[in-house]
C-alpha cells in the first residue's frame, strides 16, 4: 500500500468523525504530509515537489471521491502558489523546519490595518477559513499597502497569533472547519505579506501558472470527485432489489437513461477541465505566458465543472429513491457536500459571463483573471 493509498483508507475509516467534529483532525493532516500532500505546491528549492497541476488535481479528485471534506481540506495545499510571491528569506524561514506546510486563509472581509515601521498592526474578524484547525500558518486579509491594481494584501501569520471562532454549522462540507479567525492587535513584518495572484519570487513553472484561476480548480475538482463517487454508487445499486417489488433498477430503461446521461455530462465536463489544464501547462512549460483566453478557460471550466457536478450528484440522488434520504445511504451526504460547492464566490454562474465577456473582447469583471 503506497502511502497516497493510506490516505485514502484512513479518509474512509474517519471520515464520519470529520462531520462530527466539523474538521479534518491534525493527527490526519500530519498523514497527509507524510504522503505528500502540503508539498505539492512548494517550490523544489525548499523541498518541495511543485506537482504539475493536472497531477494535484487529480490526487483531490481521489481524495474528493473518498470524502469532499477532506478533499477541500487537502486542496488548500496549493497555497505554496500564493506563498510564492513572499520574499525568498521569508518563505526560507517558512520551509525551514521542512516542505510540509499547512496554510490556511480567511481573506475576506478585508480588514484595515494599522501601518507600522516594517511591517502592520493587524486586528479583525474573517470568515471562511477552511482548514484552520489543522493549519501551521494563517493568512487574513488586510487594506494597508495596497497594490496598483487594488487587490488586498494577505498577512501571514503563525497560528498560534489566530483565535479560531468555531462558528462552522452548514448544511454540506461540514468537515472542513471552515470558521472565522479573530486576530487581536498581531504585528505582522511586511516581508511576511502578499498579495493574492501577485509576482512571484520563485523562478520555477508551476508559479508561473495562473495563480488565482488554479486556487479555482482545486476547490471544482472536489465535486468532480463527490460526482463521481455518487454515480458509480448508483450504478452498483443497479442490480438491488426494490422495496415495492418493482422491476430492479438495472432493468428499467428510464434508470439506464438517466445513469448514461449523468455519464456523459460528468465525463465532458471532466475532459474540459483537465484539457484547458494541460494547454495552460503546457505553455507554461514552453516559457510562455499564459493568454487571458487559456486562464479565461481555466474559470470557465471550474464553474461548469462545479455546476455539472451537482446536477450529476442531483440525479443520482434522485436514482436513488427513497432509500437515499436515510442517514445511512452516501447519498444524501453526497448531496449535501456537492451543493456548496458551487456556492463558491470563484464558481458562481457568474464566471459565465466572465468568460463569455473574454470570449468576446469585452472586459470582464475585476479580479476575474
Amino acid at each position: 500500500m503506497t502511502k497516497f493509498d493510506q490516505v485514502l483508507a484512513l479518509t474512509a475509516e474517519r471520515r464520519a468523525e470529520f462531520e462530527e467534529k466539523r474538521h479534518v483532525p491534525r493527527d490526519v493532516i500530519s498523514v497527509f504530509k507524510d504522503a505528500g500532500i502540503y508539498r505539492a505546491s512548494t517550490p523544489k528549492r525548499f523541498g518541495g515537489d511543485a506537482l504539475p497541476p493536472a497531477e494535484f488535481l487529480g490526487l483531490i479528485e481521489r481524495i474528493s471521491a473518498v470524502d469532499a471534506s477532506a478533499g477541500w481540506v487537502a486542496s488548500f495545499a496549493c497555497s505554496g502558489v500564493y506563498l510564492a510571491a513572499l520574499p525568498l528569506d521569508t518563505q526560507a524561514d517558512l520551509y525551514a523546519d521542512g516542505p510540509d506546510v499547512a496554510f490556511a486563509g480567511g481573506l475576506f472581509p478585508v480588514q484595515p490595518a494599522e501601518r507600522l515601521e516594517g511591517g502592520y498592526r493587524v486586528s479583525g474578524r474573517w470568515k471562511f477559513s477552511s482548514g484552520c484547525k489543522g493549519a501551521d500558518v494563517i493568512g487574513v486579509g488586510i487594506k494597508a499597502g495596497q497594490d496598483k491594481t487594488g487587490r488586498p494584501l494577505t498577512a501571514v501569520l503563525r497560528a498560534d497569533q489566530v483565535e479560531i471562532a468555531e462558528n462552522w454549522d452548514v448544511v454540506g462540507l461540514r468537515g472542513t472547519g471552515s470558521h472565522d479567525l479573530v486576530v487581536d492587535g498581531a504585528v505582522v513584518p511586511e516581508e511576511w505579506t502578499f498579495v493574492r495572484g501577485g509576482d512571484p519570487t520563485v523562478d520555477e513553472p508551476l508559479y508561473r501558472y495562473p495563480t488565482v484561476p488554479y486556487a479555482a480548480q482545486v476547490l471544482a475538482v472536489v465535486g468532480l470527485g463527490t460526482a463521481r463517487a455518487a454515480l458509480d454508487h448508483v450504478i452498483a445499486q443497479g442490480g438491488r432489489s426494490g422495496y415495492t417489488g418493482a422491476p430492479k433498477p438495472a432493468d428499467r430503461a428510464t434508470y439506464r437513461i438517466a445513469v448514461g446521461q449523468a455519464e456523459a455530462q460528468l465525463r465532458s465536463a471532466r475532459a474540459f477541465f483537465y484539457e484547458a489544464t494541460e494547454e495552460a501547462w503546457s505553455t507554461v512549460q514552453e516559457g510562455d505566458p499564459v493568454s487571458a483566453e487559456q486562464a479565461s478557460a481555466l474559470r470557465l471550466a471550474s464553474a461548469h465543472l462545479a455546476k455539472t457536478s451537482f446536477e450529476v450528484v442531483r440525479a443520482a440522488y434522485q436514482l436513488g429513491g427513497i432509500g437515499a434520504i436515510t442517514d445511512g445511504s452516501p447519498l444524501q451526504r453526497y448531496l449535501r457536500d456537492a451543493s456548496v460547492v458551487p456556492q463558491h464566490a470563484f464558481l458562481q454562474e457568474g464566471m459565465y459571463d466572465a468568460a463569455g465577456a473574454v470570449l468576446m473582447g469585452v472586459q470582464s469583471f475585476p479580479g476575474y483573471l
